[in-house]
């Protein structure tokens, strides 16, 4: 048997108006954890895609333990033993554990199917990976993090040896994460070998061995992953050095009162939220998975009609009863899950960043052309959106390059008050700091930034102060000279001392 599980020989794709992948060549050893790394658009993503048969080389060969594969589709490259944990879940979400678990195998019992026996398999698959989640229950119904284990138990069970894992914890706690951490390790015990994408890198040089690079759909470098460091990694990921980042809009004073939030509540959800958002300011906003944060900022944009409580504008009470009157009184959400939410991935990217200003740029009901263009380009290029053209679709955009679209959007909307809800997640480092640059530059010109977010570095790096919020109750607030991780971290999980 070859040394190699898997082989890219030349390797390139392309997509309308993109270049993914150029001439990669590359190896992935037996029983490894190897990490592909790059910016949003490297082509990390389409290689796992490539070699997990959802995409189609366009030139180039691929070598799976010493035989050259040609993969129809995804179930041809189940049946070869190669399975995926995607980013972003493919479930039909009305149907059981199960169900999803047997879905084009239906066991059967005469011309019905068995449920007896689905079951049955359903819990074998599962106890592959040492998961006890009830197959009954409706998938729809879990959390991500266990959405993700069905994802695994399907793959394991059907005998993939090889598994591409792309941004396998951008929506998992910590805890979570450490459980998949724990799962890939015993996976790797029994000879699994683990293509792994992240843009994390504890995680990259806590699991992998390996480290390849991607930069602008071109193989940069291949090395064990003690050769690399991470600012290493990051300058050949990116191509230069990446300076630390020291927000400006600290160095100046905080103006007027913004927002003020009275007494904010829903049922089973929040209780009694209260807090100040001043100009010139970035306010963070800590907790645990289901504290609370998404829901709170969802009640502010008018998206929870249950929510009761105060809400003044500059000392002005106003009512916000959804998302057209929160966008007239200057407010913008950037939300968690970007496709679901911030998108419309069908539209092209010039019209994504008008929607929230159509009716400025209308005449007679009409939107003017000329406008929307013009409007969308200036912030396409101020986000430096990597894209041939406004014109494309934003579903054939990257995680981060949507991500930069949806500020775009908002940026293009004037908002005083921006809300972002995990504004980096799965969002590669140069992204990142570009994105950190945009939040601190609005809070320089005078706006205030709401930030959530679970990367406890970026907040404690980006904000004036922060609020933690424990099961639905704010229960502390620290000032940016009292907010290191382990003072964070004492209130959300309410440890005493």
């Amino acid at each position: 048997m070859s040394a190699a599980a898997v082989q890219f020989k030349n390797v390139s794709k392309r997509f309308p108006g993109v270049q993914a992948l150029r001439d990669v060549t590359l190896e992935v050893t037996h029983g490894s954890c190897h990490a592909l790394c790059g910016e949003n658009g490297a082509g990390k993503s389409t290689l796992g895609k490539i070699l997990a048969g959802v995409h189609r080389a366009d030139d180039g060969e691929v070598v799976v333990e010493g035989k050259p594969v040609h993969f129809a589709g995804p179930r041809d490259a189940l049946a070869a033993g190669i399975g995926m944990v995607h980013q972003e879940l493919a479930f039909c979400e009305n149907l059981t554990v199960a169900e999803n678990l047997c879905l084009g195998q239906m066991p059967k019992r005469g011309p019905f199917v068995s449920r007896r026996q689905m079951l049955q398999r359903a819990r074998e698959n599962l106890a592959t990976i040492q998961s006890t989640i009830d197959p009954s229950e409706r998938i729809g119904a879990l959390p991500v993090s266990q959405q993700q284990l069905v994802q695994i138990a399907a793959a394991v069970a059907r005998g993939a040896r090889i598994l591409v894992f792309d941004e396998p914890t951008s929506s998992l706690s910590q805890l979570e994460a450490e459980h998949l951490f724990e799962l890939i390790k015993r996976l790797q015990a029994q000879g699994v070998t683990a293509l792994y994408v992240s843009h994390r890198m504890e995680e990259i040089f806590r699991l992998c061995d390996t480290i390849t690079v991607l930069r602008d759909g071109q193989h940069v470098a291949t090395k064990p992953t003690n050769e690399f460091t991470e600012a290493t990694l990051v300058q050949s990921m990116i191509g230069r050095p990446l300076e630390a980042y020291f927000p400006g809009h600290l160095k100046g004073a905080v103006g007027e009162e913004l927002l003020r939030v009275e007494s904010l509540s829903s049922p089973g959800k929040f209780q009694g939220v209260s807090f100040a958002l001043r100009a010139g300011e970035v306010l963070g906003v800590a907790g645990l998975v289901g504290a609370g944060r998404t829901e709170v900022t969802q009640a502010l944009f008018g998206l929870d009609p249950r929510a009761t409580g105060k809400i003044y504008l500059r000392g002005e009470p106003v009512s916000v009863s959804q998302p057209a009157t929160a966008m007239k009184f200057g407010l913008g959400l950037v939300p968690e899950d970007r496709k679901r939410h911030g998108l419309v991935l069908m539209l092209t990217a010039r019209e994504n960043v008008a929607l929230p200003t159509l009716e400025r740029r209308a005449r007679l009901g009409w939107v003017l052309a000329s406008e929307e263009r013009s409007l969308a380009q200036k912030f396409f290029d101020r986000m430096r959106v990597r894209a041939p053209r406004i014109g494309v679709l934003a579903a054939s955009l990257s995680g981060g390059n949507q991500q930069k679209l949806v500020l775009a959007k908002w940026l293009a909307a004037e908002c005083r008050i921006l809300i972002v809800d995990e504004p980096t997640r799965g969002v590669d480092v140069g992204a990142k700091a570009e994105i950190h640059g945009l939040i601190d530059e609005l809070a320089n010109q005078g706006s205030g930034v709401l930030l959530i977010s679970s990367e406890l570095p970026e907040l404690i790096n980006l904000s004036t102060r922060i609020l933690v919020l424990r099961q639905g109750r704010i229960v502390g607030e620290l000032p940016r000279e009292r907010s290191s991780q382990e003072a964070v971290v004492r209130l959300m999980t309410g440890m005493s001392g």
